[in-house]
């Protein structure tokens, strides 16, 4: 029984629930790929000499499934959840920054650097991710070590 069952139906959490891990883990990857992808079209837009940056869709629309997919597995496994949303949020966090770290260095000619803290906590996500997403590649090991 959940807390909010009276107040919100979340029936349907339990059937879209073990989907969840899965679902977050293909947007980790995506985000990952539409990480690098944005850093090349920034880049482009730096040399060919346009005024501001554009945020790049594809990766505006996976950061925010991310989130969006957390707070449901949150809903579903709280305490997987917050541990995976802690993550996610400073994913999100340091893709706002970046972005206008970006801008700054386009506007002001600097050296256009790769996304560093966002490659770091895209990865840390993609692992969490793959932690929750893919238990059937590590159980048996850690069923033979432990038991």
């Amino acid at each position: 029984m959940h807390a909010l069952q009276f107040l919100v139906p979340l029936g349907w959490i339990e059937t879209v629930g073990p989907l969840l891990p899965i679902a977050i883990l293909t947007l980790a990857v995506g985000n990952i790929i539409t990480r690098l992808l944005s850093h090349r079209k920034h880049k482009q837009q730096v040399e060919d000499g346009e005024e501001g940056l554009d945020r790049y869709t594809p990766h505006v629309f996976t950061t925010t499934g991310l989130v969006i997919l957390g707070l449901l597995f949150t809903i579903h496994r709280p305490t997987s959840g917050m541990i995976l949303m802690l993550p996610l949020i400073g994913l999100f966090i340091t893709d706002f920054f970046e972005f206008e770290s970006r801008e700054v260095e386009a506007r002001n000619d600097l050296e256009f650097e790769r996304p560093k803290a966002g490659i770091a906590v895209s990865l840390l996500v993609l692992v969490y991710a793959a932690y929750y997403g893919l238990p059937f590649l590590y159980q048996p090991v850690l069923d033979a070590l432990l038991a």
